[in-house]
């Protein structure tokens, strides 16, 4: 038996496979990933030694420059070749996509060569590549129960989170060489780090280490020398070790992609979300930032906001409030969607039975 993965752009559409991986090797012989030539995602899936990494043509819409937009068709036929070579050289039995544009073309070839296609959908509103993948695939997951609600194929499974994020604070601080009294305030702009947040956090860092310990995930290559001996401060630019760093937070500053604020509230962690403008993404963010915070689990502050706003404001406001948003995440009992996540992938593996195997593992 062997899977097929697909998904990047970010490590937002890589990490959801990783917090699966233990799940397909027990039940899988192979596991085989398509991404993109030269993103994240090859180098993140290329560290995994026992995963075949392919690489496909891809591209991405861009909203600030549709004249690139032009090649895009050209591009999608491209990678759909590509994808069907590697398709009928690799044989599948099923292909789970976690969006983003690297998985477009490979969701379209698995149809045609009769491979099922299972994917998920992480945010509340559908990205586009999961929209028009939806023709192709058998089951569609996702995070939200609003978002299942609006489509015929979807399922609410929750999101997959990795079953190494949990550990005791204690555990994470001797980890990350911390020694301190003060509360731990964790900020990050996700993966590929946040020009805005990290300006915010260095034009404030006196204010807010004056109450917190701060780790600031600055996004690769963003670690700003002025600051790498300023006290009850570490900056780190990109680490594999979320459990470590989230672990250890006594509340956490974080953009608003699903992923990350699902992994928050499995952990019970206080947030302040400050998501990525509508100008700058499709509005994904937003949603999940309003979303969250109407359901009494996350404040979250607009970068509009903060132009005129200061963010230490904001973070001691939060930390106020930490006992009530831990009352109410524990309240929501959001728990890691693994589980049932493949359970679907299983049930929608050709031939389409599920195997001995995996019946045997789920009942013990």
């Amino acid at each position: 038996m062997k899977i097929l993965l697909t998904g990047g752009g970010t490590a937002g559409h890589v990490m959801p496979h990783l917090a699966l991986l233990n799940d397909f090797r027990k039940n899988f012989d192979q596991i085989v990933y398509v991404g993109s030539i030269s993103g994240m995602e090859k180098d993140i899936i290329e560290k995994q030694k026992d995963i075949v990494y392919h690489g496909v043509e891809t591209t991405k819409f861009v909203r600030k420059k549709l004249w690139r937009n032009l090649l895009i068709p050209f591009k999608l036929i491209k990678g759909i070749h590509q994808s069907k070579k590697i398709i009928k050289q690799e044989k599948p039995n099923v292909v789970f996509s976690k969006g983003g544009y690297v998985s477009l073309p490979v969701v379209i070839a698995s149809k045609r060569c009769k491979v099922p296609v299972v994917a998920h959908e992480s945010d509340l509103e559908m990205g586009l590549a999961n929209k028009l993948s939806k023709p192709y695939c058998k089951v569609i997951c996702t995070s939200f129960e609003k978002t299942a609600q609006k489509c015929k194929k979807a399922v609410c499974t929750g999101s997959p989170i990795r079953t190494d994020m949990v550990k005791s604070k204690a555990e994470a601080m001797k980890k990350l060489g911390i020694d301190t009294n003060k509360p731990i305030l964790v900020i990050t702009g996700g993966s590929l780090g946040s020009r805005f947040i990290n300006n915010k956090v260095w034009s404030e860092i006196k204010d807010l280490t004056e109450t917190f310990f701060v780790i600031h995930l600055t996004g690769k290559n963003n670690i700003n020398d002025r600051y790498k001996n300023e006290k009850d401060y570490k900056q780190i630019d990109f680490t594999m070790d979320m459990g470590s760093i989230l672990s250890s937070a006594d509340i956490v500053v974080s953009r608003a992609g699903s992923n990350t604020i699902f992994e928050l509230a499995v952990m019970r962690k206080p947030m302040l979300l400050i998501p990525l403008p509508k100008g700058n993404s499709r509005g994904d963010q937003v949603d999940n930032a309003k979303y969250f915070n109407s359901q009494g689990i996350a404040n979250f502050v607009t970068e509009d906001q903060l132009d005129s706003e200061r963010l230490s404001k904001h973070i001691l406001q939060t930390y106020k409030e930490k006992d009530k948003l831990i009352s109410n995440l524990k309240k929501s009992k959001i728990e890691p969607g693994n589980k049932k996540i493949l359970e679907i992938i299983i049930s929608n593996t050709k031939p389409n039975v599920q195997n001995a195997k995996f019946k045997e593992k789920t009942n013990n």
